[in-house]
């Protein structure tokens, strides 16, 4: 059996620059905020990915990107040869009002048909709340390894803090690193995390909160996009890496600016791929 290795998704110089389409229904809740039709039918995201992936893919790899992530059932055609594919094996459970309410495995992936479609990696969301069992988390996170390495496939582990259930005090920072305590050594290939600061701010702040980070993770590490300014986005990738950070795998920074627009394809090609381009520069090494 082939088992792919961290090499597979990375750059030459060892970094990561990858894309991440694999939004679901944050990106229906994006679409409907810019105005489309509602409900926001599944074909509307599908499309927008398809093209996304299609166009930025071939951007990116322009630039010494590395990969893209998809959602399932997205599989296609459209990530261009030179990037590897990367699979979201996590099935979202909306409850208490809001769409992710709660996280486990995705049972309908098929690992080996996934590989057998070009997948190198698959991706894991983990939601972190201090008052939830972490030994269930763990657990999770050891189920998931162990479906991706006995399949030969790279484990990528997404912890996201999300405030108590109960309570209303929530410190994100303390809850980025505490979730870096308990899953930065939990056996996993790549761990992509949430920014420190949200990018902003003072780049000594930056760096010091990203280098504390660094202190509680033992696998590589990427920042991701979600609530980065876009414009902040290239700096927070730098100072990451100053901290031992190897780069990013984001979305919402490269393409969120163009949802809803007309001629969406044309909107990716002028807005997006150019934004990927500085992106996929401001991580070399």
């Amino acid at each position: 059996m082939n088992n792919y290795t961290i090499k597979d998704i990375t750059r030459a110089s060892g970094g990561f620059a990858m894309l991440a389409v694999d939004q679901r229904e944050a990106m229906r809740l994006m679409f409907a905020a810019a105005g489309a039709k509602t409900p926001v039918a599944d074909s509307v995201l599908t499309d927008f990915k398809v093209n996304a992936a299609k166009i930025l893919s071939r951007m990116l790899c322009r630039s010494a990107g590395s990969a893209v992530l998809l959602s399932p059932g997205r599989r296609t055609n459209a990530v261009a040869k030179s990037c590897a594919m990367i699979v979201a094996a996590d099935d979202f459970i909306p409850g208490n009002g809001i769409p992710v309410d709660n996280v486990v495995i995705d049972k309908k992936i098929n690992a080996q048909a996934v590989k057998r479609d070009g997948a190198k990696a698959l991706k894991l969301l983990v939601l972190w709340r201090s008052d939830e069992d972490a030994q269930q988390r763990l657990d999770m996170v050891k189920e998931f390894n162990e479906l991706c390495h006995s399949n030969g496939l790279l484990s990528i582990i997404e912890p996201v803090v999300r405030p108590p259930r109960c309570g209303d005090k929530f410190d994100r920072e303390q809850a980025i690193i505490d979730a870096a305590k308990e899953l930065g050594d939990s056996g996993a290939d790549l761990y992509k995390v949430e920014m420190p600061l949200y990018g902003k701010g003072a780049r000594s702040d930056l760096l010091t909160a990203s280098q504390r980070l660094n202190g509680h993770i033992n696998m590589p590490w990427v920042i991701l996009s979600s609530g980065v300014d876009e414009k902040l986005f290239p700096r927070a990738v730098r100072v990451a890496m100053e901290a031992g950070a190897s780069g990013f795998l984001a979305g919402r920074a490269v393409w969120s600016s163009v949802i809803g627009l007309p001629d969406t394809e044309l909107m990716l090609r002028d807005v997006s791929a150019p934004n990927c381009n500085v992106w996929a520069r401001s991580s070399m090494k």
